[in-house]
């Protein structure tokens, strides 16, 4: 069997990725769950965070599905978002990626990850769910 290329991991779970002015305090739904990301800017403050904790008034879009890398990755290795977006690009699958210290998280919409998950296996990439 040819060696696999990465483990992701689907996580449990609908999010959303909100927007809201750079200015705002941090809201306190937002860093409700077991993941949340918060991204500070001099244009915006972007959070994304489990959807259901989302208040109905937050510019966001929703129904996204988390693939997390299994790490953690070593900062030598090179291409690894680029890989997996170009795979998803050539299915029509857009993502939106989220990078910590140890890996990386690609989200994808919710319609979207059956196929996803397809595409990926395709190129060897383990998926566990």
């Amino acid at each position: 069997m040819a060696e696999r290329a990465l483990t992701m991991e689907l996580m449990k779970g609908l999010y959303g990725v909100c927007r809201l002015n750079s200015d705002e305090v941090l809201p306190e739904w937002a860093l409700q769950g077991s993941f949340y990301s918060i991204t500070k800017t001099s244009d915006e403050l972007s959070v994304v965070c489990p959807q259901d904790n989302i208040p109905k008034n937050i510019i966001c879009e929703k129904d996204w599905r988390i693939l997390r890398i299994i790490g953690p990755l070593d900062f030598s290795l090179i291409g690894i978002l680029s890989s997996i977006s170009t795979i998803l690009a050539k299915k029509g699958i857009s993502i939106f990626a989220v990078s910590t210290y140890d890996t990386d998280y690609i989200l994808v919409r919710d319609k979207d990850t059956g196929s996803a998950i397809e595409a990926l296996s395709a190129e060897k990439y383990e998926i566990i769910r």
